[in-house]
């Protein structure tokens, strides 16, 4: 929150700087533009929320759609950030170049949502983002799930939500085809670490990533009843989780180092 305020200030700043140039006195008009998927609504509403507390402005607030897919936003919204000078920001829907020849860009672009996986192929995605994570160092981060004392069954956390039950406390119930449930994310992490660290290989062997969505099967307890719709099951589940920051969160890009 306090990145958006230092932000909202800055955009005050400015937009009384220009005024003093032509002496105008209208409303000042912000557009956001960019990719889709990126966090312009986001950022929108953050903007609108905190102009409003901090101009201690009452009535209703507006809300821009936010969405994990892309091309969500349809249409211009306006909202305001900002009194004294009055400032709106415009939240537009995302765009893209009409052509992109750059087969890497394309893939790092749909690997973040910003191209519906339809167009790239859920499965090639999260091959894709496998291959990413086995040469980082985030799985390294999870480690410590592999220890015994963290290892517990399904059948054990039943055992463990029914006794708690019966002492009259109350727990979220745990649906282990949900991915999103902090269990479920667990062992996914612990999985994918414990099949990479015992890989007897070069983490860019592709038989790695066979490896991994064979051990995914148990993690994310998919059914074994078609092989195609498995694995197309356990892509969607691991792309959630990427794009969420579930499982850790990288840089796509190289960054140059300084100099």
């Amino acid at each position: 929150m306090v990145y958006f305020l230092q932000l909202l200030n800055f955009l005050q700043a400015r937009v009384r700087e220009l005024k003093k140039v032509d002496h105008s006195s209208h409303t000042a008009t912000i557009l956001l533009v960019g990719i889709p998927n990126v966090g312009k609504s986001a950022l929108a509403n953050s903007l609108h929320r905190i102009g409003r507390i901090s101009a201690a402005e009452k009535g209703k607030l507006k809300h821009a759609t936010v969405s994990p897919q892309p091309s969500e936003t349809k249409n211009i919204t306006g909202l305001k950030i900002a009194s004294h000078p009055n400032i709106y920001v415009l939240d537009t829907p995302g765009v893209l170049p009409s052509h992109i020849l750059d087969d890497e860009v394309c893939t790092k672009l749909a690997l973040t949502g910003t191209i519906q996986d339809c167009f790239a192929g859920e499965k090639e995605l999260a091959q894709c983002f496998l291959s990413i994570l086995n040469r980082s160092d985030e799985y390294k981060k999870w480690a410590k799930l592999s220890n015994s004392e963290n290892e517990r069954s399904f059948a054990d956390r039943n055992i463990e939500c029914s006794t708690s039950s019966e002492m009259g406390m109350k727990r979220k119930r745990q649906y282990p085809t949900d991915h999103t449930q902090d269990f479920v994310v667990h062992d996914v992490r612990r999985t994918l670490f414990e099949v990479i660290s015992s890989f007897d290989g070069n983490v860019e062997d592709e038989r790695l990533i066979e490896e991994e969505f064979k051990a995914m099967h148990a993690a994310f307890q998919v059914p074994l009843e078609s092989e195609h719709y498995a694995q197309n099951k356990i892509a969607a589940k691991l792309l959630n989780l990427f794009r969420t920051g579930r499982l850790g969160h990288y840089i796509l890009d190289s960054i140059p180092r300084k100099l």
